[in-house]
């Protein structure tokens, strides 16, 4: 692995660059990212833990930007359902390795209302919903067949609308700190913070 280098060398982020809310300065470098012809700038990992302590990550999709949090949906019985119920604060981070970027997000999450979650899963495909409803998501199954099985029965059944489970919806991340992150020569990368204090956002610069 120590053959791998690469120096970063595109951009350079500088606090003049910069937003004084970070959710300015996410959109900024998200409209960015999408007009990269970045596959799926909205794949972020999230980490949660439970109460062992113990951290989980995985790849969720970013669905909707409000002026104060961000949302996301799946199944309210998966593992990190559980572990969200259990603790509440979870971290973010996009990574946008064409534009050499980073950002990362702490902060706390809640449900989204039911009007919320019904609006995004009515939105979806026939098909996204079948899998919603279907998805025991976590649980050991007995196999991937009769997983297809249950799928395919649900779509060709005579329910004209499908609805929203109980056990799926949406969750909203409440940011308490940004970071974000450029990379730059010789590993002195640009990190610029925004941390909530007292109800305003206080910029800092870190050391890389």
């Amino acid at each position: 692995m120590k053959q791998f280098r690469k120096e970063f060398r595109r951009f350079s982020l500088s606090e003049s660059d910069t937003y004084t809310n970070p959710f300015d300065q996410f959109n900024k470098w998200f409209q960015e990212a999408a007009g990269f012809n970045i596959s799926e700038p909205n794949a972020m990992a999230l980490a949660t833990a439970g109460v062992n302590g113990m951290p989980t990550i995985r790849i969720v999709l970013l669905k909707e930007i409000k002026n104060d949090g961000f949302i996301f949906f799946t199944n309210y019985n998966s593992r990190k359902a559980k572990q969200i119920s259990e603790n509440n604060q979870a971290a973010l981070l996009f990574f946008w390795e064409a534009l050499e970027r980073q950002i990362r997000i702490e902060g706390m999450i809640e449900k989204t209302n039911k009007t919320t979650s019904d609006d995004y899963f009515h939105s979806r495909t026939r098909e996204s919903q079948a899998g919603s409803i279907v998805s025991k998501q976590s649980e050991i199954i007995e196999s991937r067949e009769s997983l297809e099985d249950e799928f395919k029965n649900l779509l060709n059944s005579d329910i004209q609308q499908l609805e929203r489970p109980k056990y799926w919806g949406g969750y909203k991340l409440y940011p308490k700190l940004f970071e974000f992150w450029q990379g730059r020569e010789h590993r002195l990368h640009d990190r610029i913070q925004y941390r909530l204090d007292d109800g305003k956002w206080i910029r800092e610069r870190l050391a890389p």
